[in-house]
């Protein structure tokens, strides 16, 4: 299958087209960073970074910042399916966790979200808008980076195309890529910097040979169970067309509120697949709406059914399935070859079987009764775990996670040091979601501005 695997080419990047759900991970995620020798990177180190971009008036001082840039908000217009939904993980054995961003998940919640004032909270918003009158800041777009420019394994600069000419930067100090886990490690491998035997089958000279650049990719991925809600029930894809939406449109236009200022998802839910497990390795995602289901399983653009529904999605949180991503040639406007891998071991083919009947679990307790009238996918039919297992592999899609292909770390497949130095070449870092060394549980925008956060700080200290 061709997965659909959308890229933020804006300012702000994928902050500016993502659901906007503000989720930090696990405590565990990050003490896991460091026990792979990361020092400097368990929950306790990145804590302070988290707090210092936040802006979370409503949060509990000890764990949340209340004067950053990046501004959290706690969910209004809440549906009532969504309530529903909270009761019915209660019912279901899930406990009610207000703040999932402690650094203890497992239970049930609304979402956090980026948003102010009704709007989007993205990077760009946050953190580009506020600086651009800075005199020390220059702001290109349009712009294409064929490669980094080394010389005696010192990065000095980057060549970048636009409006068809190719244009040299020089920089006297560090170069930080930020392209993310697709083009960060792209860049690498076209700027001579990877798998030796990869880069010399597309005739690119070996400026340094990292055979962990475009390794260890991970991803998350969901198949959604959606449910047709009863006749008299208004979801999310009645409001969504005609005149609901223009009444939406007006809403947000004079008052900040409604349907428009929310997230897609507005319950989240945290579960363990086994009952051995130390922490949740599940999240799930609560929609009240429900997805076109030829758009689910063709290209993921999650495209709003018709009909009323809603729709609980398990998300396999800390996969053990690896993938890789290889240029395909020496042209940076050449796309690179991804292959995610999704699946590939059984423990994650367990997991998400498990995920498709605490699902229904949940979706079948009485909260739901006054809304549910029943399961349009799987299907009531697909009931052994051999079906269940063919319906996530036709209808599995990515979460937009991708990470990992540039992992921080101290062996030798990893890529950046833990001060994000590419090893090998002098003044190089990467800054993005590809340095985790290990997915973390949960939504990746806000584990990568804390990222963000923690590399600033390392570098003001060593200028």
């Amino acid at each position: 299958r061709v997965h659909y695997w959308p890229r933020g080419k804006v300012l702000g990047g994928s902050s500016s087209i993502n659901g906007m759900l503000y989720v930090r991970g696990q405590k565990q995620d990050y003490d896991l960073w460091r026990q792979l020798g990361n020092h400097g990177w368990s929950w306790d180190d990145v804590l302070p970074y988290f707090k210092k971009s936040e802006c979370f008036p409503d949060g509990d001082r000890a764990i949340h910042g209340q004067d950053g840039p990046l501004h959290v908000t706690q969910l209004d217009n809440i549906h009532p399916i969504s309530d529903a939904a909270i009761q019915a993980g209660v019912q279901a054995g899930l406990t009610r966790h207000d703040d999932p961003n402690d650094g203890i998940q497992e239970g049930i919640s609304y979402f956090q979200t980026n948003t102010k004032n009704g709007k989007r909270c993205s990077a760009a918003a946050a953190f580009l808008r506020p600086a651009l009158s800075r005199p020390n800041l220059h702001v290109e777009t349009h712009a294409l980076v064929n490669t980094v420019l080394v010389k005696n394994k010192r990065a000095i600069g980057v060549s970048y195309t636009q409006n068809s000419q190719t244009v040299e930067a020089h920089a006297g100090r560090d170069i930080l890529l930020s392209g993310g886990a697709i083009n960060s490690p792209q860049l690498l491998q076209l700027s001579g910097i990877g798998p030796v035997d990869l880069l010399k089958s597309h005739g690119i000279d070996v400026v340094h040979g990292l055979p962990g650049v475009g390794e260890n990719l991970q991803d998350h991925i969901m198949a959604g169970v959606i449910y047709r809600t009863k006749p008299h029930v208004r979801t999310v894809n009645h409001l969504s067309r005609g005149l609901p939406l223009m009444k939406e449109v007006a809403k947000w236009l004079f008052t900040r509120k409604g349907l428009l200022t929310v997230a897609p998802a507005q319950v989240q839910a945290y579960v363990k697949s086994r009952p051995d497990l130390e922490t949740a390795d599940l999240q799930f995602l609560f929609l009240p709406a429900s997805i076109s289901a030829d758009r689910w399983s063709a290209n993921g653009s999650l495209a709003l059914e018709r009909e009323g529904g809603f729709t609980l999605g398990p998300l396999l949180m800390r996969p053990e399935s690896r993938g890789w991503i290889h240029i395909r040639s020496d042209d940076a406007q050449d796309a690179p070859r991804i292959l995610p891998n999704y699946l590939d071991k059984t423990a994650d083919q367990l997991a998400l079987i498990e995920g498709i009947k605490w699902a229904r679990a949940i979706a079948n307790q009485a909260a739901f009764a006054p809304y549910r009238d029943h399961e349009v996918l799987p299907g009531a039919h697909v009931e052994s775990d051999e079906d269940i297992l063919t319906y996530i592999r036709d209808n599995c899609a990515t979460c937009y996670h991708p990470v990992g292909t540039c992992k921080m770390g101290a062996d030798a497949m990893s890529v950046v040091d833990h001060e994000l130095k590419v090893y090998g070449v002098e003044h190089l870092r990467v800054v993005d979601a590809s340095i985790m060394p290990r997915l973390v549980s949960g939504n990746t925008n806000a584990p990568t501005m804390m990222i963000a956060e923690k590399a600033a700080d390392m570098i003001l200290n060593a200028a």
